[in-house]
């Protein structure tokens, strides 16, 4: 398995739209970086979060999950509470090649402040746009920027074609749109 470089992530963004928007280059002036790099792609943070809440004692349950877990908002700057953790998405919409499966890191800008992202593995043929989620590991509140720098995709091209891919499965979360909660 090897990392692929942005030679590829070019040709593969502007020949088989595999990532919607995308940017060319690096924009970092006055925000926090996105688009192609040397081995990645930074994609930034829409402006749809949901903050999670225990305003109605509500219990979070991956089997069970409610939406009174949570309040939305719709802002360029998120407001994360101490110790807590928001469901947001990318703006930008990924269509992931068979042979090839993605792995994410949080940007250093955010872990410097102790904000850490997370996002499971982009499997082979699974399309849509990536839920992000973030939790604020301080004690103190934490400001998200939407329309920038969010994460890293680094795409890592398989030996071959796998058997199964997330499309030839039905993946429960193909195609996803907006922030998507859990489903079962």
């Amino acid at each position: 398995m090897s990392i692929l470089p942005d030679t590829w992530i070019r040709e593969m963004a502007e020949e088989k739209a595999m990532i919607e928007p995308y940017v060319e280059a690096q924009r970092r002036e006055g925000v926090i970086s996105y688009g192609v790099s040397s081995y990645g792609y930074d994609a930034r943070v829409a402006d749809e979060f949901r903050i999670f809440t225990n305003v109605d004692n509500a219990l979070v349950d991956p089997k069970n999950f409610s939406d009174q877990s949570f309040v939305e908002r719709k802002t360029d700057v998120c407001i994360i509470p101490p110790n807590s953790f928001v469901l947001a998405r990318t703006v930008e919409y990924f269509r992931i090649p068979r042979d090839v499966l993605v792995i994410c890191l949080g940007k250093s800008t955010y872990a410097r402040c102790g904000i850490i992202v997370n996002v499971t593995p982009l499997e082979p043929e699974w399309e849509g746009h990536v839920t992000l989620e973030f939790s604020n590991t301080t004690p103190l509140p934490a400001k998200i920027y939407a329309n920038e720098g969010a994460c890293q995709f680094l795409f890592l091209k398989g030996e071959g074609n796998c058997e199964t891919s997330y499309a030839d499965r039905a993946g429960k979360y193909m195609k996803q749109t907006g922030v998507t909660l859990p489903r079962l």
